[in-house]
């Protein structure tokens, strides 16, 4: 006799659960040679499901050894144990266990998923398969739509698909008709005659007396063996993939892992429906915190740009000091404007003295600021007038009450009417107006810079706020290059004009522009931060549903490791299903984020958008899909498989 396809030597199985161990086979010794047609009896609990686990390498065995052809089974790794009973055995289970929300076509597929057979390729064969067995009519129904009968032919199919030299059927006939019983064992019996090694396990005699030769169990041991092995027989040959080919990769393709995601999910919409909402809450949170941070960061530098960065703002009072009520610490005076003039890379000094005015044209009062100043203003502020012109040094010098009103204070003085040549009171001082300034829009702290009359410096302390000392100068300088360097000189400059005396302070511009982006952008990462927290509670939420996902699809978990699935399919089957889950999520939260901070921007919010917090948010949740569905895939790809098999 040439080498048996299967052997056993003093095969023992014991299962033990802390201290306690049970033991359900006892040196067990059996050869059986390729083509023979064999049905192991035995009553409930007598070993023979243990036994075919143990023939199907769905278990291994606590003592002795299996020599699968010549070859110890205890050498082979998970792989290739999983190659073993993706391309040697075929399983027919009493339970039929088929996949519940695949179709009888999807079902038949799963062993050439794994053993990377070609969509295209598969999907014929299977269907092949079926019409072969008398379900050509059924290939799109899935199993609750079947009969008894008709799921265990599909079991049938599933164990033909990658063309299995062992059939493995556990009481092949335990839950069917007599009618469905007969057709079914004689089907084994024609793939007997195909040249397919079939080994039943029955504990019906009327079902053993179909197999050429009988094996009898009793308490874990062989009792009985009828020792009449069938001539050997060689399998034909069906191709299916080359196990070496790049497409019998884990799950071969990657649009098919998305379609089995996708499948899954689908088999619980509402439940994916609420891990969804979890991760669109999280990503849209993102999107819109980021574009609300950014574009208030960018409408605050806008505005302090506005104003010019080549500007020095020197303001009374000592450094680290607040302002008396009374204004004594103001000390700033119109020479402390003309010794800034003269520095070198000054363009224009402005002095500026401010206060609070009621104006009247008509019958209409409004109570605004006025700004007493010089000529350069508008250089130095890059404010030019939009109408009429600006006060001059002669208007200055002849203390002449010409005003020039910005935006604000003209439309709710004059409306839509030009009130350039026209005369307002303030201090029931009349003013004629020669200018109206251009819009300005609001400061950085908010105030409306349009809410102002300018009046000439000389003017305005004599005639409207009563005070010689100036309430700040704007210095614009030339070369930015040299601000630190110009700032130094003007400080000298004004210093030595007050005895040296330091009661005052000077700004610069760039320097507070720098520092009020590098608070705009710690605001806008904290509320980034703030929205990542939801995002990382939806991926609690994913890790949890994934959780439950596993425990209720533990036996397909089992099916797909019978079928020939590796460690590795059923651990990318799961982090796929994660992946999928957070990616749609993300993308509706991006959409939902985007269209959120749209209707924000349509009311009045300032927002920017830009690609990195959208592509941020989407990668965050993508990122997410796949940490947090690890832990789920990897109870899953470590389960027992025959524990898994016999799971509810």
């Amino acid at each position: 006799m040439s080498t048996p396809l299967i052997r056993l030597e003093g095969i023992g199985r014991t299962y033990r659960n802390g201290e306690l161990a049970t033991t359900v086979l006892r040196d067990v010794n059996l050869d059986i040679q390729q083509g023979e047609f064999v049905a192991i009896m035995g009553t409930s609990g007598s070993g023979k499901s243990t036994l075919m686990n143990l023939l199907g390498c769905l278990d291994q065995p606590s003592t002795g050894r299996y020599l699968f052809n010549g070859e110890d089974i205890a050498q082979f790794g998970s792989d290739e144990l999983a190659r073993l009973r993706r391309k040697t055995f075929g399983f027919i289970f009493q339970s039929y266990h088929l996949i519940p929300s695949a179709t009888a076509t999807e079902n038949v597929e799963v062993p050439a998923i794994y053993a990377g057979l070609p969509r295209e390729q598969r999907h014929q064969r299977a269907q092949e398969l079926l019409t072969e067995l008398g379900l050509g009519e059924r290939l799109n129904n899935r199993p609750s739509q079947l009969s008894g009968g008709q799921q265990q032919r599909v079991s049938i199919a599933r164990a033909l698909m990658n063309d299995a030299q062992v059939i493995l059927a556990d009481e092949p006939t335990g839950a069917l008709d007599s009618q469905s019983g007969r057709d079914v064992l004689a089907l084994l019996k024609q793939l007997h005659q195909r040249g397919k090694t079939v080994i039943v396990i029955t504990h019906d005699r009327d079902v053993a007396s179909h197999a050429d030769r009988l094996i009898e169990i009793r308490d874990g041991q062989i009792i009985h063996d009828s020792g009449n092995p069938a001539p050997e027989q060689p399998a034909p040959a069906t191709p299916v993939a080359d196990e070496d080919h790049p497409a019998s990769a884990a799950l071969a393709d990657t649009g098919e892992a998305v379609r089995m995601a996708l499948r899954a999910l689908k088999a619980n919409l509402f439940r994916t429906v609420l891990t969804l909402l979890g991760i669109v809450i999280g990503v849209a949170s993102v999107v819109v915190m980021l574009a609300v941070g950014n574009g208030a960061r960018q409408e605050v530098l806008d505005r302090i740009s506005s104003m010019g960065t080549n500007l020095l703002l020197v303001r009374p009072g000592a450094p680290n000091t607040r302002r008396s009520q009374d204004g004594s610490t103001n000390t700033l005076t119109v020479q402390d404007a003309e010794q800034a003039a003269l520095v070198d890379n000054v363009v224009a000094a402005v002095p500026e003295m401010n206060g609070r005015v009621t104006v009247r044209s008509g019958n209409t009062d409004y109570q605004t600021q006025v700004t007493a100043t010089s000529a350069d203003l508008p250089i130095a502020r890059d404010w030019p007038v939009a109408s009429g012109v600006f006060i001059n040094d002669e208007d200055d010098q002849r203390y002449a009450a010409v005003a020039v009103l910005g935006r604000t204070v003209a439309t709710n003085l004059f409306g839509n009417a030009d009130p350039i040549g026209e005369y307002v009171l303030m201090n029931n001082v009349p003013f004629q107006v020669i200018g109206i300034m251009s819009e300005k829009g609001a400061a950085p702290w908010g105030a409306d810079q349009d809410d102002v009359v300018f009046v000439p410096l000389n003017t305005g302390s004599l005639r409207l706020i009563g005070q010689r000392y100036l309430n700040s100068i704007t210095i614009m300088i030339d070369d930015l290059r040299q601000a630190d360097a110009t700032q130094e000189a003007v400080f000298q400059a004004i210093l030595q004009s007050h005895a040296g005396v330091e009661d005052f302070q000077i700004r610069n511009m760039a320097s507070l522009l720098e520092n009020v982006a590098q608070t705009q952008n710690t605001f806008t990462v904290l509320l980034g931060s703030i929205a990542a927290i939801s995002l990382l509670v939806g991926g609690i939420g994913v890790m949890n549903i994934m959780l439950v996902n596993v425990t209720e699809r533990t036996r397909e978990t089992g099916i797909r490791v019978a079928t020939g699935a590796r460690t590795s399919n059923i651990l990318q089957q799961f982090i796929v299903e994660a992946v999928v889950v957070s990616a749609i999520g993300g993308a509706l939260g991006v959409i939902g984020g985007l269209a959120f901070a749209g209707g924000l921007q349509f009311f009045g919010t300032a927002i920017q958008f830009t690609t990195g917090p959208v592509l941020l948010a989407f990668g965050c949740a993508f990122a997410t899909g796949l940490i947090f569905g690890y832990m789920p895939a990897h109870k899953a790809a470590h389960l027992d498989p025959v524990v898994a098999l016999s799971a509810d």
